[in-house]
């Protein structure tokens, strides 16, 4: 029995593709996993806590070895809480549209939120950095418009997976697979959407 969380990046609901092919991913792996569930993480659903003074000087805080206190201390323990959030799954999905030729600014929140000392990661000043989200699998699901790949600089620039990607292993989890959906401009959307699809199931059966 294993527990997917889906966390989505996408504010656009019906509308969204990446949200869609999530779905897609989702249904198949419901009915190729039985006992498993699937829980959603809307990031946009208002939960999300912002990441402000009182949340940067608590972390500081904790890697000096003290203890936050105070609204410190109501700062923290909500990056916590989202963190224990996150941490209860052993499968994850993400699904990622690009904005901007990166990722949408409620998932780069997410990440400062839940990217604390002792949480999903530690630092030694030899060996440098150490994830701590480890035994974890995780498949994101990226889509874009315009940018697509092997096209030019002008159509946009991928820091979209490179980042989010960056994070993943940099957190620990070192079993990521991507499900791409790029039609560009000039592409098919409905048979790029197909293929996404396709690829969706095909991951979901054996995540």
């Amino acid at each position: 029995m294993s527990r997917l969380l889906h966390i989505s990046a996408s504010p656009r609901g019906d509308q969204s593709t990446s949200l869609a092919i999530a779905r897609t991913f989702t249904d198949e792996y419901l009915a190729t996993h039985p006992g498993s569930t699937v829980d959603h993480f809307d990031l946009w659903d208002g939960t999300l806590p912002e990441f402000g003074p009182a949340a940067a000087h608590a972390k500081m805080t904790v890697f000096a070895g003290g203890t936050p206190e105070g609204e410190q201390a109501d700062a923290w323990a909500a990056a916590v809480r989202t963190f224990e959030r996150f941490d209860a799954y052993d499968r994850y999905l993400f699904s990622v549209p690009m904005w901007n030729s990166g990722v949408p600014y409620k998932l780069k929140q997410f990440i400062d939120v839940v990217s604390q000392p002792a949480l999903v990661f530690d630092v030694h000043p030899e060996t440098g950095y150490r994830g701590l989200v480890t035994g974890k699998r995780a498949a994101v699901v990226y889509t874009s418009a315009v940018w697509g790949p092997g096209l030019g600089a002008e159509f946009g620039t991928d820091h979209q997976s490179t980042f989010f990607e960056g994070w993943l292993r940099w957190a620990g989890v070192g079993d990521v697979t991507a499900i791409r959906h790029h039609p560009t401009l000039t592409g098919s959307h409905e048979n790029e959407r197909k293929q996404a699809e396709e690829r969706a199931r095909e991951v979901a059966r054996t995540f």
